[in-house]
């Protein structure tokens, strides 16, 4: 079978053909959450989100600098990520979108660094800031993992071709 023809990127062309052809890489979802300094809880929705370390035990999210947030977090001590399950495309709305009380809806708990935890998602990490390092147009943020919960069953909400997904057991 011949692939069929498509737009080909070079480095300086359009963002879009730069963003269809990365959309083809399926991602889990996550939300990343912390505290501002005066105690308030701050989130947002994060597909860029990888393990890079497990000695020591490091994992890093790629947040964009356009987004509010995004000072908080590269600011806080702490933070968590919160890897959603795929009945959770509600909860990730509200924390891509602007100007929503995100933590309104959203069930949540503290561990060890206060920091917002949601319930009912598939896996959480409580962290520890490690490092920061510029990424473009997104910040490079990397975090020693200092507490871990899974749930032993459930799927992760996916993010392929600028859609929602989910696994298909058949």
């Amino acid at each position: 079978m011949k692939a069929p023809a498509t737009p080909t990127y070079h480095s300086g062309s359009d963002k879009l053909t730069l963003r269809s052809a990365l959309g083809c890489f399926a991602t889990g979802v996550t939300v990343v959450t912390a505290r501002t300094p005066d105690g308030e809880p701050v989130g947002l929705t994060a597909n860029s989100f990888t393990s890079v370390s497990l000695d020591p035990p490091l994992l890093l999210v790629c947040p964009a600098l356009s987004a509010a947030t995004t000072k908080v977090l590269l600011d806080a001590e702490h933070f968590a990520v919160n890897v959603l399950t795929g009945d959770q495309v509600e909860l990730s709305h509200r924390f891509a979108t602007k100007g929503t009380d995100r933590f309104a809806k959203t069930q949540c708990e503290t561990w060890h660094h206060d920091v917002p935890i949601i319930r009912d998602a598939l896996a959480n990490f409580e962290c520890k800031r490690y490092s920061v390092a510029d990424g473009g147009d997104h910040a490079i943020l990397v975090g020693q993992v200092e507490h871990v919960r899974f749930a032993d069953e459930g799927d992760p909400l996916l993010y392929f071709r600028s859609e929602y997904r989910s696994l298909s057991k058949e």
